[in-house]
């Protein structure tokens, strides 16, 4: 018996592959908590803990895969979603990745002109055979004219495919083209569409309205949009510095290749385990996509002619990358190297302070100066400031080696920003005063943890005079004993009474860690925040819990999250000394028992509804002395350690819990439930993370540090691999 679904039309097919592709994204209402994993259990879509909201990346992909492998309509409509997010782990794996993206390191001019060959050998046939369509007899004849009139139309003066390409091997004459670089050949996917192209022009013309089958490209790389390296290590190979050093894995000739076959590529990430390989190439190769694919000297507008040059290669480089869609999202947490740092610096040197100085320059030299600018075509005068209006997401975390003006030139050239973290950096305040005269960005999420550089007067100007500030629903402001927080409390009480983010009652996530927060400000000035689902305020000695305690019960009842590291004289943090008991005791007398478990109440009647405690609060992050204080906790409360320094007292009868509806047109919905029975599988699972005392995965923990910026979910997403050890792992 035939399936009915062999006889789907191919639209179908990837719809259903999309779906299965969705069902393993986060939903955008994250439930905070780690994601569980179990055979047994269907996610729901839903914010929930249990089950788990979406699938496992792993199970998205050997589904996709096993579709792959049923037949070849299957496959057509399952590859796209397979290929669309790459996350590079094993060195080995890295090596397969290029090997199967850009065929390799060797024989790439060859390889490419047997593509060539093949691909128009195939597109001749495909064309001659729906010419039979019309009673059109397919003869030796026909098929050498259709051939030649293909040749003709790619060899044209407009054409994009190398003319020595074009000519069988053993016919070819040396040229200076053939003496260019071989990183500089064309890009497979653009050799396919320019002969897709070049086969529909010349059909159409016999036979308008006429389909013409495009090209198969067996390479994978035009589906890929998403590339990143959070899981990458070379740790456990037994492999000398030596070899370490001189026979990297990713280097930036492999790094660059790849990024050439990936015309669709939205989002980059990368890690210091991989940094020596962006280099100058690599970072112009991720930038300068799309309509930025112009370069120093070349007039953007004007009646000069610009004349395409087939023989220089930055020129067909630039007309590569003009095909190419821009960047949304780029992560370069911890790049430090000093290929990536002096790379950096070069870009920004070339492409936008040099612009800058020279229009400068150009406006305020007289006419006898104007002569010592040697060297500059008349046309570049014209050009316009170099901006990436394409990319929302930034995250620049970590990377202290990059001087000031560098940082500073980058980040203003990103006039569309939604999600910006430059935690760890030496941002300086006339970067956060360059921000507050932009009219385009509309910042979203905000991180700018431990930069010591900033001032507190330009930090409280930045969020209360500038309007890309008034739509942050995301803010970190942390800072510790070594890093402090440079506000002061005059500073704090301004942003507590005037800046809109916190007037408009809408923040999500808050870290006001080692800021000179008071009693007086969290319960007279501040603002009722109703949405706070994570707030942080650690390294606070002489804040008292009994403000923190009235502050969540009366504005932010629907905090989930709390981090207590290093705060409060009351667990020891002040100028008294405070033992161990009778921290722990204050902590439940204060925090757990009077916001975490419902007000006693007594009835001689039965009584059908439950009180429910004044406050959301089910995980409170200590500090680890304090945390060996607790021991194995109280009751329901249990202490879950990070991979790292970092651990929370968390309690194991609280979590999001799916319930289905009975009702057709509802599809469920989502109870914050705190009286889980022993053996509840939530439960169990969380217990299962207490035993094991801090031997879990890098993703295990509450309240990131780091910002979610690939996929933009925030300080509230969720990340694993080196992405996650920053956000959840690392105490410092």
């Amino acid at each position: 018996m035939i399936s009915a679904v062999q006889h789907f039309p191919p639209e179908l097919l990837s719809l259903i592959c999309a779906h299965v592709y969705a069902a393993g994204l986060p939903p955008k209402v994250s439930s905070l908590d780690p994601l569980i994993t179990s055979s047994d259990l269907v996610p729901t879509a839903l914010p929930s803990s249990y089950p788990p909201s979406y699938w496992p990346d792993c199970t998205i992909r050997q589904t996709l895969h096993n579709l792959c492998l049923v037949n070849n309509a299957w496959d057509e409509a399952a590859k796209p979603w397979l290929w669309q997010k790459v996350e590079v782990r094993l060195p080995h794996d890295w090596l397969s990745l290029v090997e199967e993206i850009a065929s390799g390191d060797e024989d790439e001019e060859l390889d490419e002109a047997l593509l060539v060959d093949q691909t128009i050998q195939e597109a001749t046939n495909a064309a001659l055979a729906t010419r039979n369509i019309f009673g059109e007899q397919c003869q030796a004849d026909l098929a050498k004219e259709l051939h030649e009139r293909l040749i003709a139309t790619l060899s044209g003066p407009d054409g994009s495919i190398p003319p020595e390409l074009l000519s069988p091997p053993a016919t070819r004459d040396p040229s200076p083209r053939r003496l260019r670089a071989k990183s500089k050949s064309p890009a497979r996917w653009k050799l396919m569409r320019s002969i897709s192209d070049a086969v529909q022009n010349v059909m159409l013309q016999d036979h308008p309205g006429l389909y013409i089958p495009v090209p198969h490209d067996p390479r994978p790389g035009r589906f890929i949009r998403h590339l990143d390296f959070n899981h990458f290590r070379t740790i456990g190979m037994r492999r000398s510095v030596e070899e370490g050093f001189t026979n990297r894995f990713v280097t930036g000739d492999r790094l660059q290749a790849v990024l050439k076959e990936m015309p669709n590529l939205s989002a980059f990430g990368a890690t210091e385990y991989m940094d020596g390989a962006l280099n100058f190439s690599v970072i112009q190769e991720l930038f300068l996509r799309g309509s930025l694919s112009r370069g120093r000297g070349r007039p953007s507008r004007g009646r000069d002619v610009v004349v395409h040059d087939p023989t220089n290669p930055e020129e067909e480089d630039r007309e590569r990358r003009r095909e190419c869609k821009e960047l949304e999202a780029l992560d370069l947490t911890g790049c430090v190297s000093a290929v990536f740092v002096k790379a950096l610096t070069d870009f920004v040197n070339t492409h936008l302070i040099q612009n800058t100085a020279d229009s400068d320059s150009g406006e305020s030299d007289d006419e006898g100066s104007r002569p010592r600018s040697r060297g500059r075509p008349r046309n570049s005068m014209e050009e316009d400031p170099l901006v990436f209006p394409s990319l929302r997401r930034l995250g620049l975390r970590g990377v202290k080696s990059v001087q000031p003006q560098i940082l500073n030139a980058l980040a203003l050239a990103f006039p569309s920003l939604t999600h910006l973290d430059l935690s760890c950096t030496r941002i300086t305040p006339d970067l956060l005063t360059a921000f507050g005269s932009s009219q385009t960005i509309h910042l979203q999420s905000l991180a700018l943890e431990r930069c010591n550089w900033l001032t507190g007067e330009s930090i409280r100007e930045f969020l209360i005079d500038s309007p890309c500030t008034h739509t942050i629903r995301e803010l970190s402001l942390y800072g510790d004993g070594t890093f402090p927080s440079s506000l002061s409390e005059d500073d704090m009480r301004d942003i507590f009474a005037c800046a809109p983010c916190f007037r408009s009652g809408e923040m999500t996530y808050l870290d006001l860690s080692s800021s000179p927060v008071t009693r007086q400000m969290l319960l007279e000035v501040a603002t009722a925040q109703p949405s706070l689902r994570s707030l942080g305020l650690s390294h606070i000695r002489n804040l008292e819990l009994s403000a923190i305690a009235q502050f969540l019960r009366t504005k932010a009842p629907y905090v989930e999250i709390l981090t207590l590291v290093n705060t409060s004289p009351e667990l020891g943090y002040g100028n008294d000394h405070v033992s161990a008991r009778h921290a722990t005791i204050a902590l439940h007398a204060q925090i757990i028992r009077p916001l975490c478990t419902p007000p006693f109440t007594f009835s001689l009647t039965t009584s059908t509804v439950k009180a429910e405690p004044p406050t959301r609060l089910r995980v409170v992050e200590l500090a680890p002395p304090l945390l060996a204080g607790l021991g194995m906790g109280a009751d329901s409360w249990r202490i879950v350690k990070s991979k790292g320094g970092r651990g929370w007292y968390a309690d194991t009868a609280s979590g999001w819990i799916a319930e289905l509806c009975e009702a057709e047109d509802c599809d469920g919905k989502t109870v914050l439930r705190r009286d889980l029975p022993r053996g509840h599988p939530w439960r169990n699972e969380l217990e299962r993370l207490a035993d094991a005392n801090g031997n879990v995965n890098s993703g295990i923990g509450w309240h990131a540090r780091k910002m979610e910026v690939l996929h933009g979910y925030g300080l509230l997403g969720r990340e694993s691999g080196l992405y996650g050890a920053v956000a959840f792992a690392y105490q410092g």
